[in-house]
């Protein structure tokens, strides 16, 4: 059935210049990365969008493997609407890994419309082609809409689509290197809080990934203190935790974003232990940006290829 949802939710939707995406991991925990969706949706079709690059091959084939996401719109700054609603949306990803030339105009128009115009000419044609031409669009079949009236997820949402599940996912078995922070713990506060928003991402009851916005408490010697208005599911799990801010246009831009082990207690602390670290800080300069962008497409572009080979 055809999950469809209302006008203020669609503002929303349409308005906000960044979201967060999660997606699953082998290992059965979550990752948690910025993405713009330059208003890719369709209301009548239940399905919402955004675009990648093929040179970021990673997340494509964690995708391709398990399609189950969920995109949080937790952030209006630099957006086009002044509603309050936190929205998650969950549902079945597809990677359009050859998009017609209809489906690249759509593209273009609306990442025009929200990131303004792309660079053009001999140098920049050469440098972002990984960046531009193999961009591709990425269709989510919406499962289900949640919706809370607050950006900090407080009081009881409203649900369109398939109910929520009952009761919290079990607990996760230990990674076999063990549970404990594996990263500087007091650097890592300290890059979160540079940054104006924090997600955590985890597995739902059902298996799709859940975002919720946080914010970090304390550091203690077993990782960082998570408080937030959602309970956390108690018991332990792998968890994926994002730091980002961005300004007009995504034209600088912070990311900061971590893969690790959630501890909940019966009483409800919760403590987020980071294993792995990923990020960068762009300045807020378009030329230098795009320059980074273009670079990083290669280089995705080049990994993927020698995976290729190599299988």
């Amino acid at each position: 059935m055809t999950v469809t949802w209302d006008d203020e939710v669609d503002d929303v939707l349409a308005a906000d210049l960044t979201a967060a995406l999660g997606y699953r991991t082998p290992a059965g925990g979550v990752v948690v990365q910025s993405v713009a969706p330059i208003g890719l949706r369709d209301r009548e079709a239940g399905t919402i969008g955004f675009t990648t690059s093929l040179g970021f091959s990673k997340k494509l084939e964690r995708i391709e493997r398990d399609p189950r996401v969920a995109m949080a719109f937790h952030a209006r700054e630099h957006g086009r609407s002044d509603s309050t609603s936190y929205v998650l949306v969950q549902g079945r990803a597809r990677v359009v890994a050859q998009p017609s030339e209809e489906q690249r105009e759509r593209v273009r128009t609306q990442a025009t419309a929200y990131l303004g115009p792309p660079r053009e000419g001999w140098f920049w044609d050469r440098w972002l082609q990984q960046y531009y031409v193999v961009r591709v669009p990425v269709d989510i079949e919406v499962d289900r809409v949640v919706t809370w009236s607050g950006l900090n997820c407080a009081g009881s949402p409203r649900v369109d689509g398939e109910a929520l599940p009952m009761g919290e996912p079990d607990a996760q078995s230990s990674p076999k290197k063990g549970t404990r922070p594996r990263l500087n713990v007091d650097r890592a506060a300290r890059r979160l809080r540079g940054t104006d928003h924090t997600l955590i991402g985890y597995a739902g009851v059902d298996g799709r990934p859940v975002v919720l916005p946080v914010d970090v408490a304390a550091v203690t010697e077993s990782g960082l203190e998570l408080t937030g208005a959602p309970a956390l599911p108690a018991g332990g799990r792998r968890a994926g935790l994002l730091g980002h801010s961005y300004r007009p246009q995504l034209i600088g831009l912070e990311t900061r974003q971590y893969t690790g082990w959630l501890q909940v207690s019966p009483e409800g602390r919760s403590i987020y232990a980071p294993h792995t670290e990923a990020g960068y800080k762009a300045p807020a300069n378009k030329t230098l940006l795009l320059l980074l962008n273009g670079a990083l497409a290669k280089r995705g572009v080049r990994t993927a290829n020698k995976a290729q080979k190599a299988g």
